[in-house]
């Protein structure tokens, strides 16, 4: 039986457009080290660029959330954005320091699955901003952290059978998707600090004179000293969670959105004469 996909947000032309913009500026900061040619005067502050990004990207997401929410972000989906951005804020500390265990990531993608696309930028990009302010987060990451987030969930609202997949294959699904992701999601977040590290550690550090190969070579030994372990915990706790709470999960958020029913406008009634 085919059903209709509930979309809290219906993404318009302009829309698609900020997301596109804000996409492109979000490699442009995050892949810089790997763009910028070796003679480039952008090397001289490699230190700097990232509180440069981090800026405009506080701008730009907060435009993307703005023209979503113009599109057709109703009450209905703000008091749902609500709830699930002040859950998932919730639960980020619960494994804080613990070897990856963040149980906020099924969340956001069984959430982005149900809501769609749209719902889940604006989700992603607000728990992450809430949760940085609930733990103290708040840093020249945070953006960051925020637009990353934001495009780890819209992924779970692009993913195919949205209307169709259901069951056990939705599950491994969203699974498969949820470890690939939360791997990505590490990997981009060591993006936004490796330039950082200046010359703490000449081996793995971001070096601006060097070719791309050899900065290659020294981000992913950088990721391997740093972050697998974290990244590879948080994998597999979204699986785990996906699998074993994700179907309860799933229906609650599909009985919410079909009572929310978000495409119908709300109305009031005028008072009886």
């Amino acid at each position: 039986m085919t059903r209709t996909a509930v979309r809290a947000v219906r993404l318009g032309p302009g829309s698609v457009a900020a997301l596109v913009l804000v996409g492109a500026v979000g490699v442009a900061a995050f892949g810089w080290p790997f763009l910028a040619p070796p003679d480039s005067r952008l090397g001289a502050h490699a230190e700097d660029a990232p509180w440069l990004f981090a800026g405009l990207l506080v701008l730009l997401v907060a435009v993307v959330a703005a023209t979503i929410a113009e599109s057709g972000l109703g009450p209905k989906a703000v008091a749902m954005l609500g709830v699930l951005a002040a859950t998932g804020a919730a639960l980020r500390p619960i494994g804080a320091g613990t070897a990856g265990i963040e149980p906020m990531f099924f969340l956001l993608v069984l959430s982005g699955r149900v809501l769609g696309p749209g719902f889940g930028f604006v989700l992603g990009s607000v728990t992450m901003f809430a949760s940085a302010l609930l733990t103290g987060g708040v840093g020249p990451w945070m953006p960051f952290q925020m637009l990353a987030m934001g495009w780890f969930t819209m992924g779970a609202g692009l993913l195919p059978g949205a209307s169709r997949l259901r069951g056990k294959a939705e599950l491994a699904l969203l699974a498969c998707y949820g470890f690939l992701a939360a791997f990505a999601y590490g990997t981009i977040m060591n993006l936004a600090g490796w330039p950082f590290m200046g010359t703490m550690a000449s081996n793995i550090s971001f070096d601006p004179h060097a070719e791309v190969p050899a900065n290659l070579a020294r981000f992913l030994a950088y990721c391997l000293a740093t972050s697998m372990g974290w990244d590879l915990g948080r994998a597999v706790c979204t699986v785990v969670l996906t699998l074993t709470v994700g179907p309860a999960v799933l229906r609650a958020l599909r009985r919410a959105t079909r009572r929310a029913a978000f495409e119908t406008p709300v109305t009031f009634d005028a008072p009886d004469a």
